[in-house]
């Protein structure tokens, strides 16, 4: 874990919060407005990575491939087996997108866990996994940052938050899956996840969480958003009631691609 925190430290752009001034200074020029923003704080993009967590429903499932002297655990049958996979593998990083829920508290992201699959293969030999996280507004704005008539996009993705979470898979025990009654929540979430929920006759499965042990955090643009880390212990403790009281941008129709969204308005 500490190997991948110190690889991602030593990549971070020079507007992360760590080198961003107390006082908002522009990064970025907007054509049409010259307003100076206050950055949310960790606490408030806390408040909405949980948001955006329970919103969304997809995810990147990223992971390493071992070491070819690791111990094999969950083999390819053989009519998976793949002639063009490369011969050493070890160490290199792989992003899947999976099902992801937000069935317990506290954060942890609830997985269900197809064992024959190389994200979750990798992690059953050592891999940290991180999750990473983007919000997709379902409304496109009513006035937006590119000009052109002919978008490719209904939004600008830069300008809008997205999030990773490390850590490590953790199975859930039979009295955790009661308790946070995991397979409605999860199937609620996706509906066709119902063939693969553990004890069908496809693939073995079973339930897991992303044990979050790492939160970083791009809220949008670096002259209105907060950009870093969020300690573990803040984003954890963000209630149901912080989240459910603030909007993120095209929750509603008529939002503005250059307006900031403040904790609890959307403008």
């Amino acid at each position: 874990m500490h190997t991948i925190l110190s690889i991602l430290i030593s990549t971070l752009p020079v507007t992360t919060s760590t080198l961003l001034p107390s006082t908002p200074q522009t990064i970025f020029t907007n054509p049409s407005e010259s307003i100076a923003y206050d950055i949310p704080s960790p606490h408030d993009s806390a408040i909405l990575a949980r948001r955006i967590l329970n919103l969304t429903p997809l995810g990147v499932l990223s992971t390493t491939f071992p070491s070819q002297h690791s111990p094999a655990q969950h083999p390819s049958p053989a009519h998976l087996t793949d002639a063009a996979r490369p011969q050493d593998l070890s160490g290199i990083p792989i992003g899947m997108m999976d099902y992801v829920a937000d069935c317990e508290a506290d954060g942890n992201p609830t997985i269900l866990a197809i064992n024959i699959a190389t994200t979750f293969r990798n992690a059953a030999r050592g891999s940290n996994v991180s999750l990473a996280l983007q919000w997709t507004p379902p409304y496109p704005p009513s006035s937006r940052i590119s000009s052109r008539k002919q978008d490719p996009f209904a939004y600008s993705a830069a300008n809008l938050p997205r999030f990773s979470l490390l850590g490590h898979l953790e199975r859930l025990s039979a009295e955790d899956v009661e308790k946070s009654k995991v397979k409605e929540c999860f199937v609620k979430k996706h509906p066709d996840a119902r063939y693969w929920l553990p004890g069908n006759r496809i693939h073995t499965s079973e339930w897991v969480r992303l044990v979050v042990e790492g939160v970083y955090w791009i809220g949008g643009f670096g002259d209105r958003a907060y950009i870093g880390w969020i300690g573990v212990e803040e984003y954890a403790n963000v209630t149901r009631e912080d989240w459910e009281g603030v909007r993120l941008p095209g929750e509603k129709k008529g939002w503005k691609e250059w307006a900031v969204d403040i904790i609890g308005v959307e403008l």
